[in-house]
């Protein structure tokens, strides 16, 4: 075998083409053998120039979906692209083969053991995949989070907000309850939302939480009890260190729980229940509208053990339902304002470096301010707990150094006045996210970016979003590619 390449699927293409050659026997024979001696993780669709007619499609850890029409199939590593020809999917399991021709897909295993095909009908409109009139699609799932929050949790919701009803956890319920803990894993935006779960189940439900990134967690022989509860946050439900994660977490007989937005995929298939966030498609690589939609779920959860835990009052539980019900309004308000986030991004759009402050609810809120803006302008950006501050990143503050300041009004505003006060001091340039009304804040500040007064519990909902929008802004005045950021996916399905 000889190979023209560095890219590692050249190894199996070779390795097909050997069996093929050598053992004069059929593709799909010299598919399924040489996939039987490989191990890692692939997606792959194989044509045969001896035989044109057919195509062999195969997965492994890697997504792979199967369209299928009037006479005719398609292939994708998800389902966005397929829904502008049809809405009838398979999506292929791990190990599974599919055979194609014209008029025929045939589902086998690797093993040569015959599958039924299972044709899943897709709930996705063509409107919701093009861009609406917004100049990208970011903007567009940026504006749709009033909408996508109140899909997430219409129907949850009792519509006398009276109670709140999360139907694919049913069953699990009772082990939720009576968890000794939960642990969370995710990646990237899934891992910051997960940070806030952390705050939402120990605050509203009194369970110890850990959160984890799932590349790490796999990798760390972690210890993992049968009474603990794993919570796996994906917006694809594709993503391979997160499945991995799942999967050992599977292994040491922990529940284990999806929150993911793709129906069909991977993780819901491999979890032992979960909710479906119902954000819509987001395409546009920055997650906006699937950060929200995971945090309003992992609200509802909290708020719902919380009740059931007799830790939340009926008064306090039937609050915060009104609280969320509430946020989609607060959302479109804050929208509103977007001209003057555009300004904003006007002054700072040359800048080589920003700081991004929190504490306490808005801590995760900061480190998601900080990857929306490298993840797209490609400006240098970290998020710090605010008191940390003073433990390192306050030698880095002078006039040039743009600090964002979560600084909504909670138990800690005090605090956050005092770490202003700090950057100001080292003549740091003060964007600050403000409760409206604000007026300490407004005093000190350079900039205000002001949001609707909330409980603090949704206060991150709302904080967020000022932060998409800067971000935004700022990377379309420097030209940026902002759907498709160099070097980034969408769905991270390799290791």
């Amino acid at each position: 075998m000889s190979f023209k390449s560095e890219t590692d699927t050249e190894v199996l293409a070779n390795l097909m083409e050997y069996i093929y050659l050598k053992g004069k026997v059929k593709a799909e024979m010299a598919v399924r053998l040489a996939l039987s001696r490989v191990v890692g993780a692939y997606g792959l669709v194989i044509i045969c120039t001896d035989e044109p007619d057919k195509i062999i499609a195969a997965r492994k850890g890697s997504p792979l979906v199967i369209g299928v029409g009037n006479e005719e199939y398609f292939l994708a590593s998800d389902a966005t692209p397929i829904v502008e020809y049809t809405k009838s999917v398979i999506y292929l399991n791990d190990d599974d083969v599919a055979i194609i021709t014209k008029n025929e897909l045939t589902l086998k295993t690797v093993r040569n053991d015959p599958q039924t095909p299972v044709v899943q009908q897709l709930d996705i409109d063509i409107g919701e995949i093009d861009k609406g009139g917004f100049a990208h699609y970011m903007l567009k799932e940026i504006f749709e989070q009033p909408r996508s929050i109140l899909d997430t949790f219409r129907g949850r919701v009792a519509p006398d907000f009276s109670s709140i009803r999360l139907g694919g956890l049913f069953n699990v319920l009772p082990k939720l309850i009576d968890a000794r803990r939960i642990i969370i894993i995710g990646c990237g935006t899934s891992w910051h939302a997960g940070l806030l779960g952390e705050y939402l189940f120990e605050d509203l439900a009194r369970i110890p939480v850990e959160v984890e990134y799932a590349s790490e967690f796999r990798y760390r022989h972690p210890i993992i009890n049968k009474d603990d509860v794993i919570i796996a946050i994906s917006q694809s439900g594709e993503t391979a260190d997160t499945l991995a994660a799942i999967q050992l977490a599977k292994e040491a007989g922990a529940l284990v729980l999806g929150i993911c937005n793709v129906v069909g995929s991977s993780i819901p298939r491999e979890t032992d229940a979960g909710v479906y966030t119902h954000a819509g498609p987001e395409i546009g690589v920055a997650s906006t509208k699937a950060f929200t939609a995971q945090v309003t779920v992992l609200a509802m959860m909290a708020i719902l053990i919380g009740r059931k835990k007799n830790i939340l009052t009926e008064e306090t539980y039937l609050k915060y339902i009104k609280y969320l019900t509430e946020v989609p309004k607060k959302i479109e308000d804050i929208l509103k304002m977007d001209d003057d986030f555009k300004k904003i991004a006007t002054l700072y759009k040359e800048a080589n470096n920003f700081l991004y402050l929190g504490r306490g609810y808005f801590f995760p809120v900061a480190l998601e301010g900080a990857l929306k803006l490298k993840e797209i302008s490609y400006i240098h950006a970290e998020g710090y707990p605010a008191a940390e501050m003073k433990h390192g990143p306050i030698a880095l503050i002078d006039h040039n150094m743009p600090v964002v300041v979560i600084a909504a009004k909670d138990t800690s505003y005090e605090k956050i006045v005092s770490n202003i006060q700090e950057v100001k001091a080292r003549d740091g340039i003060v964007i600050a996210v403000v409760t409206e009304g604000d007026k300490v804040i407004k005093e000190l500040a350079d900039h205000v970016l002001e949001i609707p007064d909330t409980d603090t519990v949704f206060t991150p909902l709302l904080a967020v979003i000022p932060l998409q929008l800067l971000s935004y802004h700022i990377a379309v005045m420097r030209g940026c590619h902002v759907d498709q950021p160099r070097n980034l996916a969408k769905s991270v399905t390799v290791e």
